[in-house]
């Protein structure tokens, strides 16, 4: 049986001392801890694959904390089974010792006790993404039934907008030529020819 510790931190100038401390102190060290620096966007773990290409069943990983194997709970559930199931291997979560597959509580094994308490985490983080979500929502409506409004602010037509208008409506102009004229993009003429439909609808 071999133990390894993988630590991760998601930019290039955090630091791992603490997690590498917390292998220290249960004697694990040098080539037995694997190290990532992988931010949430691309997520690149090329040490984290490697210990996976290493594992072997009854070996031992230990981690700081349980998010240091996903940047979500449906992700940290993902690859503590594919650690336990597949693997065969132990899991150990240093801040959470309750995560610790190879222990076994009233004649419940670990592995058992662990899955559990990860699916009540993984509920329990998306009742709060959801409850978020939801006051976000409510707090934009109470916003913009007070009259607030979002996103950026709506550009003024200009004097001659009228005129040019028609003139590209009667094909004097090009909408390249009509936007120049009202010194904005052709997009945001696209938009006010747009808004001016649908108030008429």
């Amino acid at each position: 049986m071999a133990e390894y510790g993988y630590a991760r931190v998601s930019a290039q100038d955090q630091n791992l001392a603490r997690q590498l401390d917390a292998f220290d102190k249960e004697g694990i060290v040098g080539k037995s801890v694997y190290t990532d620096k992988a931010s949430g966007k691309d997520f690149e773990r090329p040490a984290y694959k490697r210990l996976l290409r290493r594992l072997k069943p009854g070996d031992v990983v230990y981690v700081k904390s349980i998010d240091r194997l996903g940047r979500n709970y449906e992700e940290i559930i993902e690859e503590w089974r594919r650690i336990t199931k597949q693997k065969g291997a132990h899991i150990v979560v240093l801040d959470m010792p309750i995560l610790d597959t190879r222990t076994e509580v009233a004649g419940i094994t670990g592995v058992f006790l662990t899955d559990v308490v990860l699916q009540v985490l993984s509920y329990v983080a998306q009742v709060e993404r959801e409850s978020i979500h939801q006051r976000q929502a409510e707090g934009i409506a109470a916003a913009k039934a007070r009259g607030i409004r979002f996103g950026r602010p709506c550009i003024e037509r200009p004097g001659i907008y009228s005129k040019t208008k028609r003139a590209y409506l009667d094909g004097n102009i090009t909408r390249k030529e009509a936007a120049q004229r009202l010194k904005v993009s052709a997009s945001t003429f696209d938009n006010w020819l747009k808004q001016d439909k649908e108030a008429v609808l």
